[in-house]
């Protein structure tokens, strides 16, 4: 199962518990599992994070970026299946309102059986169109998805997670 991470994945784990300067294994575990293909960022969610930001830094160091990154283009059809779950006639505001996410979400529709979507956003189902969560979009379309806390735990991430890895550096 590879899981995909939204950015705000990221993004809250450095400003809330995992700062990049005080927990770096958990960034590093997050090398690792990208490299172990289980975790992956999309490229248009990784253009997300913007450059002058502490994670935009740490991507750009070593091959962080390439490690996480998922290799692999967006179906344009899916895309659009996914936009139509927001609403069939948004408009250009709403677009710009709901960014990358149908990118993520159509990830994960290409793969189901294989993909899981990683999000803090909370399910709030009664909203509507732009304002609808990737985790209730999700539940309409049939795809898996978690927030990072689950994601940590069926991952087994631990601060000390190089020591479960075997004597060959592989787990």
């Amino acid at each position: 199962m590879v899981r995909l991470l939204d950015a705000n994945v990221l993004i809250t784990a450095h400003n809330l518990y995992y700062p990049i300067n005080r927990v770096p294994e958990f960034w590093e575990w997050l090398v690792h599992m990208g490299n172990t293909n289980r975790l992956k960022i999309p490229v248009e969610i990784l253009e997300e994070i913007t450059e002058k930001s502490p994670i935009g830094q740490w991507l750009k160091e070593a091959d962080n970026a390439a490690s996480l990154r998922l290799d692999e283009d967006a179906d344009p059809g899916l895309v659009q299946t996914v936009i139509a779950a927001y609403a069939a006639d948004l408009n250009d505001t709403e677009f710009i309102e709901i960014g990358r996410d149908p990118f993520l979400i159509a990830y994960a529709m290409a793969n189901r059986a294989e993909r899981t979507i990683v999000t803090v956003e909370a399910s709030k189902p009664k909203t509507q169109r732009a304002n609808r969560r990737i985790s209730d979009v999700c539940n309409d379309l049939r795809i898996n998805w978690c927030d990072s806390f689950q994601m940590l735990s069926v991952l087994n991430f631990t601060t000390s997670w190089r020591s479960a890895l075997d004597g060959n550096g592989h787990d």
